[in-house]
């Protein structure tokens, strides 16, 4: 059976391929908006599941997996920046703090369905206005959650993490890996 990412995040694709999973691509576009009062986790996992059925409704007879990355800091919840501005004021929230890294995943196939989150804490030095000007000016921030990568630039400002890498990347692999091993011995359906 086919597994089908419901993202075209460049990111979960290469950590997937990098696990040795395989899998095709099929992005999902649904409305990113939080709901008033909704909590990021809830989020996350709202996402990622209306992402898995979107693709779900038209692959019926495959597994999908979804996923949607948010950043938290001081319950404000940021996803991904509008523009550079809206870059610049997430990136000086998270300057010299700590903030949370929330991935929704959601994996649907043939009378099965699981929605779980992973979270991990990260920890930034302090930015300057000109560190921050220059990072935007790379254009790396802009299609990312918090407004930064981990795996790139960024990476030199982070002090430490707690809890999964791969998530702050974009997708827990070792969750989503535990995840399609529990579908496997609930339905006897195999993608890896």
């Amino acid at each position: 059976m086919t597994l089908i990412l419901a993202s075209a995040s460049p990111r979960r694709c290469e950590l997937l391929r990098n696990a040795g999973i395989d899998f095709r691509v099929e992005p999902a576009h649904v409305p990113e908006q939080a709901l008033r009062g909704e909590p990021a986790v809830q989020y996350a996992q709202r996402l990622a599941r209306d992402k898995a059925l979107a693709i779900f409704a038209r692959h019926p007879d495959n597994v999908v997996l979804g996923a949607d990355t948010v950043v938290v800091v001081d319950e404000h919840l940021l996803g991904k920046p509008r523009d550079e501005q809206d870059a610049a004021r997430m990136l000086r929230l998270l300057s010299g703090r700590t903030h949370n890294v929330i991935t929704g995943v959601c994996l649907l196939a043939p009378a099965y369905e699981q929605t779980e989150a992973e979270a991990t804490e990260v920890r930034f030095a302090s930015l300057s206005e000109r560190v921050i000007a220059n990072y935007i000016a790379t254009g790396e921030p802009i299609d990312k959650a918090g407004a930064y990568a981990i795996q790139g630039i960024a990476s030199r400002w982070v002090e430490g993490i707690e809890g999964c890498y791969f998530n702050v990347v974009g997708l827990p692999v070792p969750r989503v890996h535990r995840m399609l091993r529990r579908m496997e011995s609930a339905t006897g359906v195999r993608v890896l």
